[in-house]
């Protein structure tokens, strides 16, 4: 997803290699090695109740793409990271390609997992056949949804279609027959029509669970009578216990629908992961930027459906603090999309009710901003002439023209090289040559067809994907109310570095970070995220009723610690409270951070400062309600940015030669430079190419990057 094109010496490991169960020499010189010393870092973690065993000395992070799997390996010592080809099929294999070519021989660590697995199955709707159980006459409400239209001026814009189809909607009547027969006439039904998942949503059981709870416990009974003990049965109570039933049902229906996709992909990975002897644990990133186990990644996989993004947000939020940018938007652009998420005083921000393909989903998860714009991006004439890019991409296979494995589509890769941004000699990942003329030939047809010239196109074709971007960043900036005039845009993902400044230069931002190992951030930030829980209830209290407030609050962390130290055998480092609150009669909530020791009215204070900060108003004088009470759990990360070592400067010689860039204004000369051999404090200005193993950042004429203490390069105009 978050994959592009790369430069540099890295190499990568084949599908044949991967299924050969071999780690030789050349599987250990599949990635390019960058050292880094420091100290051994540990902790303990356990599994399912066991008790805790000690970590890992070796941590791997790796974050699976649509055209490459990330991996960085941190050993106490020093950070390996690179890059292997993803394998669509099956991600775990490309996951255990990626740690086969890491880790050294005859040694093993942990895995800390980001994956794009439930999020294509919804794509590609690739889920179970599900059966939605819920209160009769409530059978439609999945349809029926918001009164919303997904395209305001679009009277041909239809909803995605729900994911339980009418004729597999039951509506029973939990009150009248007992709840024996009641479970028994649903697995009847169930096994009469085929059903693959179960979806338990009871109108009210947010408020009180015990009746869909025994429900659900009757149902699983009934099926293991039938024969169908695996057939996974969701109870909306537990998936999410939250007000607002069209939300929560689409939630409980979105997980069972995922849930066997998500199992059997967990499974396979467990098993090759076992078999290798490679992994010990493994962790997987959830949406809302923390680390669960593998069970409860198959229980719950509505919580990982942003799992691959989270990681390079979490790393962009330390990195920001550590470099003093209280406020900064991060900018993933890989092979097919570009993320964008924004970051205040150090934590992302996170939504907790956010549509995703088209279907509302209430679980906790990092407020990132997706649009189809990515290095493979296509570019294509539209029947009025006009030169559109994306959001269609020409993927890993056949990829950009330039792959020269059979595209033959122009993409934003192929302009990048047109235009001499991107070195005719690199390789990506080591094994794939760049072939320019290829590239030339896309971009000569499409030229053609739109009355340009080939370098015309090339030039229309970023300048199409750019805007699109800033659309992206405007998103979760100017749209929200927020300023991003004194942000950072914080540039990683393969292609980041390339286009970053244009846009914060188009929105008058503050300035670029271009972070250390910026072409496998994502993956490194999940060696940065801790073990995570969340937990959430609706109580609408108001100052007559507030005085259970404070109960529920620690009933709600107590939980959290509990589920914390079940699923990752981690003890909780912090803890926070959240309560969503609203004025009486409005529609939308804020989310106020609580103590349960202070007062009611503080609570109220604090909620209308809030409102006014980010809404412009407030009224102190109206009534407040407090609608949902959320709780969260870390645990210690496997690394803190402390835990790495000074940076090091590669011993050669940084400054490579010049090279023609193609521009708006006619043909320059820019200083090419090796991002490895920049030492910290060293200063580049434009027009210049910084090229790394794993990205390539342009730095434009009346730009200037300077490297800071950790490595990263700060650009600023």
């Amino acid at each position: 997803m978050r994959d592009a094109p790369t430069t540099g010496a890295s190499e990568e490991v084949t599908d044949a290699e991967e299924g050969s169960g071999q780690r030789g020499e050349e599987d250990r010189q599949a990635i390019r090695l960058r050292h880094q010393h420091g100290p051994q870092y540990d902790w303990r973690i356990g599994r399912d109740g066991q008790q805790p065993r000690q970590r890992s000395e070796r941590t791997l992070g790796i974050d699976v793409g649509g055209t490459f799997t990330d991996v960085a390996l941190w050993d106490g010592e020093k950070m390996t990271v690179g890059k292997v080809s993803s394998t669509p099929q099956d991600q775990s294999a490309g996951v255990m390609t990626a740690a086969r070519a890491a880790m050294p021989a005859d040694e093993s660590g942990d895995l800390l997992h980001g994956t794009t697995v439930a999020t294509n199955a919804l794509l590609e709707r690739r889920g179970a056949k599900t059966l939605l159980v819920t209160d009769a006459g409530f059978e439609s409400l999945i349809e029926i949804a918001r009164q919303d239209r997904p395209s305001l001026y679009d009277p041909f814009a239809d909803r995605s279609r729900a994911l339980a189809e009418p004729d597999m909607r039951l509506g029973v009547d939990v009150a009248g027959p007992a709840l024996d027969d009641v479970a028994e006439s649903v697995a009847e039904l169930a096994d009469e029509r085929g059903a693959e998942a179960v979806a338990v949503c009871l109108m009210y059981s947010y408020a009180d669970p015990a009746l869909e709870l025994a429900l659900r416990d009757r149902l699983r009974q009934q099926l293991q009578r039938r024969g169908m003990p695996d057939l996974p049965v969701s109870a909306s109570s537990e998936v999410v216990a939250e007000f607002r039933e069209y939300e929560r049902f689409s939630t409980t229906v979105l997980n069972a629908f995922l849930s066997p996709e998500v199992a059997r992909y967990m499974r396979n990975l467990a098993e090759r992961a076992s078999e290798s002897g490679l992994v010990n644990d493994i962790s997987v990133m959830r949406s809302s930027g923390g680390l669960v186990s593998l069970d409860h990644a198959s229980d719950f996989p509505a919580s990982i459906l942003l799992s691959g993004p989270a990681g390079g947000v979490v790393a962009s939020a330390e990195l920001g603090e550590l470099m003093g940018c209280h406020t900064i938007i991060s900018f993933d652009m890989g092979g097919t999309s570009t993320d964008v998420c924004r970051v205040r005083r150090g934590r992302p921000e996170v939504t907790y009710n956010r549509e995703i393909a088209g279907h509302a989903c209430l679980m906790p998860s990092v407020a990132v901003y997706t649009v189809g714009a990515g290095g493979g991006s296509i570019a294509w004439p539209d029947p009025g002439g006009a030169l559109r890019v994306g959001p269609r991409s020409a993927g890993a296979d056949p990829g950009p023209a330039c792959y020269g494995r059979g595209g033959t589509e122009a993409t934003v890769t192929d302009a990048n090289l047109v235009l001499g941004r991107l070195d005719p000699s690199a390789k990506l990942a080591g094994t794939v040559s760049l072939r320019r003329d290829l590239a030339e030939a896309a971009f000569g047809r499409l030229a053609a067809r739109l009355s340009l010239s080939t370098t015309e196109a090339a030039l229309g074709a970023l300048a199409v994907v750019e805007s699109h971007m800033t659309h992206a960043v405007r998103a979760v900036s100017i749209e929200q109310g927020t300023d991003p005039r004194g942000a950072a845009l914080m540039a990683f993902g393969g292609a980041g570095g390339l286009h970053a400044s244009a846009l914060a230069r188009a929105l008058e931002m503050d300035s670029v970070i271009v972070p250390p190992h910026a072409g496998v951030f994502s993956a490194f930030g999940l060696l940065l995220s801790p073990p995570r829980a969340d937990a959430a209830q609706t109580i609408n209290a108001v100052q007559a009723t507030s005085a259970r407030l404070p109960d529920i609050a620690r009933a709600l962390l107590g939980q959290t610690r509990r589920q914390l130290e079940h699923s990752s055998g981690a003890t909780a480092s912090s803890t926070k409270l959240i309560v969503d609150m609203r004025y009486l009669g409005q529609a939308h909530e804020t989310s106020v951070p609580y103590d349960p020791a202070e007062p009611w009215s503080d609570l109220c204070d604090r909620f209308h400062r809030l409102h006014a900060e980010r809404n412009g108003f407030s009224r102190p004088q109206d009534p407040v309600e407090a609608v949902t009470v959320r709780a969260e759990a870390v645990g210690k990360p496997a690394l803190a940015w402390s835990d790495l070592p000074d940076f090091k400067p590669a011993p050669q010689e940084a400054w490579q030669g010049r090279r023609p860039l193609l521009t708006a204004s006619g043909e320059i000369e820019a200083d090419i430079w090796w991002r490895p051999a920049l030492r910290p404090g060293a200063e580049v200005t434009g027009p210049a190419v910084v090229a790394e193993g794993e990205s390539t950042t342009l730095i434009a004429a009346g730009e200037r990057a300077r490297v800071h203490e950790t490595g990263a390069l700060r650009i600023e105009w």
